[in-house]
């Protein structure tokens, strides 16, 4: 092989990390935790910050309804770092017709 074939395989190689790379950067930014895509948790956001929240959007909905509840509670002392309050949370979920509350979430001042 000569010096000009080594040169174009080297770059082939490069480039193909750099891409490899791209693609695994692009699949990070995408976490699921209780049956929720973190981006799909965006979908909700409008409704559980600020100080008077609008009502969920139907997509919204279906992403709390499509949930795992039960393993999301776990989480639920970790909302006031993320900016959520989880008051609203509770509010948020009664909105979208969710009437089984796991045993986990129940409790004074706590998400649901």
């Amino acid at each position: 092989m000569g010096k000009k074939d080594t040169r174009i395989l080297m770059r082939f190689a490069v480039l193909t990390m750099v891409l490899t790379a791209a693609i695994m950067v692009k699949e990070v930014t995408s976490l699921t935790l209780c049956k929720i895509d973190s981006n799909d948790m965006e979908k909700c956001r409008p409704a559980v910050t600020g100080n008077n929240p609008p009502p969920p959007v139907n997509e919204c909905c279906v992403v709390v309804k499509s949930a795992d509840l039960a393993c999301f509670c776990r989480y639920k002392f970790y909302l006031p770092i993320l900016g959520i309050d989880p008051s609203k949370v509770a509010a948020l979920v009664a909105q979208c017709g969710v009437t089984t509350i796991p045993r986990n979430c129940r409790g004074i001042n706590t998400y649901i």
